[in-house]
């Protein structure tokens, strides 16, 4: 039998390893977050690719209404990739899930998978700590399907807001135009030169491939009149990819 005094001694010491010893939780504190904003008047199914060798977030893509927004944590270490809206998309009786844009091979979840161009690309390479440089960039290397800024939050440096809020479709050359239903359909994105012509010059390929050899193009040159705080070739300029000091938040907003 155990006396009162033993265990009142036992109770007190329970009483004081439970008061002082540190509570842990699985609980993430993010060291950034992610919002996808969809401002559009239509439902838009944001895409998500990392670079080889980061990880996949969100799966890879979802479903986002017209005037909704979806935020989630970002990976603990560095993460490089590329977000994109996917538009016009619909899935059929057999489980056939396509997009008009931005397809990434039938399915919901782009699971590591890339677009089909052309695409607004929002292209980012994040890093975590103080002095960590997160930089990030809008491109139309792939064309246009979408306006897309990123706004990032809480940062410190060179931290703009960057990308093109003009609606390229109403303005597209007609050599650049994809229409769906193709040939007479309506303007659904607006393709690079590169992707119209799929010329070594205008892809910056093999003897254009270099800094002095990639020049910009006509067509170039139209997304960039339109949309100047974005890189349009190969080797626009590297200022335009924007380093950020630990940013709280990167918005990508789509439409505005």
């Amino acid at each position: 039998m155990f006396s009162s005094s033993s265990i009142s001694l036992s109770f007190l010491s329970l009483l004081l390893t439970v008061l002082f010893t540190p509570i842990t939780t699985n609980a993430a504190h993010p060291d950034f977050i992610m919002t996808l904003v969809n401002n559009c008047p239509y439902p838009i199914w944001p895409a998500i690719q990392p670079n080889n060798g980061f990880p996949l977030l969100e799966r890879g893509g979802f479903h986002l209404d017209k005037l909704s927004h979806r935020s989630f944590p970002g990976p603990k270490q560095h993460w490089a990739g590329r977000v994109w809206a996917r538009t016009g998309c619909a899935g059929s009786p057999s489980g056939h899930f396509s997009c008009a844009t931005g397809d990434c091979g039938g399915r919901l979840e782009c699971a590591g998978a890339g677009g089909v161009p052309p695409a607004t690309l929002a292209e980012f390479s994040i890093n975590h700590g103080q002095k960590d440089q997160s930089s990030y960039t809008v491109s139309l290397i792939d064309g246009f399907n979408i306006p897309l800024t990123i706004t990032p939050h809480e940062g410190q440096g060179n931290c703009p807001v960057v990308g093109c809020r003009a609606d390229l479709l109403a303005t597209c050359p007609q050599a650049l135009q994809l229409r769906v239903p193709a040939g007479h359909g309506p303007v659904v994105g607006c393709k690079s030169g590169c992707e119209a012509f799929r010329t070594d010059e205008l892809c910056c390929k093999n003897k254009y491939s270099s800094p002095q050899t990639c020049r910009p193009s006509s067509y170039s040159e139209f997304f960039k009149k339109a949309c100047p705080a974005t890189v349009t070739f190969g080797h626009d300029s590297p200022s335009l990819t924007h380093d950020c000091s630990s940013p709280r938040e990167l918005k990508v907003i789509f439409c505005h």
